[in-house]
């Protein structure tokens, strides 16, 4: 049977707790270290940032936010690459459809989002280059130009994995 979204007037309530947060995966390149270290540090960053969610059960779900950094300096020669995968399990109560999918997209991927930053910033330092730091994300304007992207029929739903 299906459930309907709620009215605008229908209050929504529901529970999302958190129950762990983990490091699911990190990857350390500098394929041109030592030499790097004495060039000129004035790199040309792409950092690609996405999320992932697996349902667990009926109520727990594992939000994976991926986050890669290339920085390349001139001439396209690569200084490093760095990949983590910040991972969470949180159990959600009393949402669904919509609101669920909107809070999996958005409100998880922003806990995480700190500690993903954090062990890019780690890793770089421990791989013997200056601090990184990533600027903050608004991943409530990236669910919606993908709900946007979605209903002109660019791209599929945000949706659940199982």
């Amino acid at each position: 049977m299906a459930q309907s979204e709620p009215s605008s007037s229908e209050a929504v309530t529901g529970q999302v707790r958190l129950e762990r947060i983990y490091l699911k995966d990190a990857s350390w390149e500098s394929p041109r270290s030592p030499v790097v270290f004495s060039e000129n540090w004035q790199p040309e960053l792409k950092v690609d940032i996405n999320s992932r969610v697996n349902k667990v059960d009926d109520v727990r779900h594992e939000v994976v936010l991926s986050v890669t950094i290339r920085a390349k300096l001139e001439g396209a020669k690569t200084a490093f690459i760095v990949e983590v995968q910040q991972a969470g399990v949180f159990a959600v109560e009393g949402l669904q459809g919509a609101v669920l999918q909107q809070v999996l997209g958005t409100i998880c991927p922003n806990t995480l989002f700190p500690y993903a930053r954090e062990s890019v910033d780690s890793l770089c330092v421990k791989g013997g280059f200056p601090a990184l730091y990533l600027a903050p994300v608004n991943f409530d304007a990236v669910y919606a130009e993908a709900l946007h992207k979605h209903q002109k029929g660019a791209e599929p739903p945000p949706e659940v994995t199982h």
